[in-house]
């Protein structure tokens, strides 16, 4: 039993060294934008609230990203695994291509329709000020962090790239550096220090679009500068074609990933909304506790990412099916433990964090509640995740999106909805009820792993 599921040292070097970069990373990231949330937090209850809905809008916006550069992500890993440069041009050229028009969509559908998609979210129970000064706060907030989905877009375009030819290290440093740069300007043009005017949520707003060109910056500078090492990107600009079977390929399996990301994350943006009817202390209660746990999720999220990046080099390189299984399984295994000591850990502050926060005493005690029930539910979360990423990494992108965003769409979004609109529910029952789905996911994807469909080798 225990060599099923613990790896040697070699297998947790390699696992380690995939993951921990990523883990410093978004674990820095998400630390700064705890931070950030706090800066937000101590302008006041409605500011945050107006950050919060607007940054759960553009979540939807960011996964989208995420989903096309993932679905020809696939292919890159598994070329860079049979070491075929022009194979990587091409998925490069493609991430470019498409995270440009989703951005052009994104940020014309947020001009036209900001105000509507900001109101989903205040129809709950509350004070028509709040309402209307949340409104004002997000369009303000919104209407600058425009300027920063183009440069986003790019970033992920170069750093998804790296990581899946096994340069994990200069996305971090980006990274690393953008969120220090936004942690700074926020302190700065929040609060008005060192003679800078005291912008509130515009200025916490510009600091994490300045932050984004110095990502930019450095992720794309030195991929280019170190073209000796990364050969791919030699060229890579000096032509933008593709081959029509190769592009056929790429949107055969990688647009599930795209409608995937795109349908999960509105389906999430969704629940919120239905959370959101039970009252609008929901909205910044939920904004506390989402910044919590996803500062504690960090770990078991990137095991993911370092999950299908090892599974997509093995299943490229040829590797014996006993054997990718049995790394699969111990990679897995990894994750769940993470998610468990993490939860532990999430659960334990959970009194205290609401507490750092400029809010009322409601809004903090269901804070608290809030985060107990997510962090509950962290070790069965980071096992789908670790099977969603497996999966997609044999190109089984059509399975996951029946398996990640159909699910949430047929299950959890009804379940929500109706509970919210047609019963006097209150949020902490909804909350449960809807976390604990995830229970039935986990039973789904040990199906679809013992099947092993997924071991396919997308380079032959």
């Amino acid at each position: 039993m225990t060599n099923r599921y613990i790896g040697d040292r070699a297998f947790y070097r390699r696992c380690l060294g995939v993951a921990v970069p990523i883990i410093i990373q978004n674990g820095i990231s998400n630390f700064v934008n705890l931070l950030d949330n706090v800066m937000v937090g101590q302008v006041g209850t409605i500011p945050m609230s107006g950050v919060s809905i607007v940054n759960t809008l553009l979540f939807v916006f960011n996964l989208c990203i995420f989903g096309a550069s993932s679905g020809a992500g696939i292919f890159t890993a598994q070329f860079y695994g049979s070491k075929d440069d022009e194979g990587i041009r091409h998925t490069f050229r493609f991430k470019f291509y498409i995270c440009v028009l989703i951005t052009a969509l994104g940020t014309a559908l947020f001009l036209s329709l900001g105000p509507q998609l900001i109101g989903l979210y205040l129809t709950g129970d509350g004070d028509a000020a709040t309402a209307a000064g949340t409104m004002e706060y997000g369009l303000q907030y919104l209407h600058v962090m425009l300027w920063g989905l183009l440069p986003f877009a790019l970033t992920n375009t170069y750093s998804s790239t790296l990581r899946e030819t096994g340069e994990t290290v200069v996305p971090m440093v980006g990274g690393i550096t953008a969120v220090l740069v936004n942690l700074i300007l926020n302190y700065v043009l929040i609060f008005g220090h060192f003679g800078a005017p005291a912008m509130g949520v515009e200025g916490a707003a510009l600091a994490t679009v300045i932050s984004r060109f110095v990502e930019l910056l450095i992720v794309a500078g030195w991929t280019h500068a170190h073209s000796s090492r990364h050969t791919y990107i030699t060229g890579v600009y000096r032509s933008f074609r593709i081959p029509v079977k190769l592009l056929k390929s790429i949107f055969i399996k990688g647009m599930p990933l795209l409608v995937n990301e795109a349908l999960w994350s509105s389906g999430m943006a969704l629940l919120n909304q239905c959370y959101s009817t039970c009252g609008l202390d929901v909205v910044p209660a939920m904004n506390i506790s989402s910044t919590l746990v996803n500062l504690g999720s960090v770990v078991f999220l990137s095991m993911g990412n370092a999950v299908g990046i090892i599974m997509g080099q093995m299943l490229g390189s040829g590797a014996r099916e006993d054997t990718v299984r049995d790394t699969n399984r111990k990679l897995i295994a990894l994750s769940v433990t993470s998610g468990v000591v993490f939860g532990a850990l999430v659960a334990a502050v959970s009194g205290l964090f609401p507490h750092i926060y400029n809010t009322t005493v409601e809004v903090r005690h269901l804070a608290a509640q809030l985060i107990c029930v997510s962090a509950s539910m962290m070790p069965f979360s980071a096992y789908t995740n670790a099977t969603y990423f497996t999966l997609r990494s044999g190109g089984q992108t059509f399975v996951t999106f029946l398996f990640d965003s159909c699910f949430v769409w047929v299950v959890c979004v009804p379940l929500a909805f109706c509970l919210s609109r047609f019963t006097p529910i209150s949020i902490l029952p909804l909350y449960v009820i809807c976390q604990a789905t995830e229970l039935v996911k986990c039973a789904i994807g040990v199906f679809m792993l013992r099947q092993g469909k997924w071991i396919q080798n997308l380079t032959v």
